[in-house]
């Protein structure tokens, strides 16, 4: 980082992040829920599909960066990146305005699907900052550091994004739409 934007663009990132997080945190925490719409029951659908196009657009764009076709390793990128807001304004939404589905699986299954769930979450809290660096850093061809932090921040989102579509199939069945 070697100028002051670089510097403020960052920070930017830093609080954006922190901000993001406690957002939800106390989003999930909410006991009053206000109606905004039966639509907003089928943001988990909606979701489940923004998961799998995401990680389908950070394949493809693994695949073409190591062509070396940069150009159309930004656009997957910028796809993955564009969904992943997407999938966030859909995910308060949804959970802002409906209670939280108890998973109804036993045995086996239910350790499964929390062992899914927990590692969900807790990965896409930790790879919320990378992917923004990652992105900033993409985006102003600060190619030394994008690499840096695409090392780590690559593979936890798409596990984030393979791991949400998994957890709304297990879900799916106990929703009482």
């Amino acid at each position: 980082m070697n100028t002051i934007k670089d510097k403020i663009g960052i920070r930017t990132i830093n609080i954006l992040s922190v901000v993001i997080v406690l957002v939800v945190m106390i989003m999930l925490g909410m006991r009053q829920k206000p109606y905004i719409g039966e639509w907003t029951k089928q943001l988990t659908f909606v979701n489940a599909i923004i998961n799998s196009l995401t990680a389908f657009f950070l394949l493809l764009g693994l695949y073409f960066i190591r062509q070396r076709n940069i150009a159309a390793h930004k656009l997957c990128m910028s796809a993955g990146f564009l969904l992943g807001g997407l999938f966030l304004v859909f995910y308060v939404l949804y959970h802002i305005s409906n209670e939280a589905t108890p998973f109804g699986g036993e045995g086996a299954v239910r350790y499964f699907y929390f062992f899914i769930l927990i590692t969900h979450v807790l990965a896409s809290f930790v790879v919320l900052p990378l992917v923004l660096r990652a992105y900033y850093y993409g985006w102003k061809r600060m190619d030394t550091s994008h690499r840096k932090v695409v090392k780590y921040a690559y593979p936890i989102w798409l596990y984030v994004s393979i791991t949400g579509v998994i957890a709304y199939l297990m879900i799916q069945p106990y929703y009482n739409f």
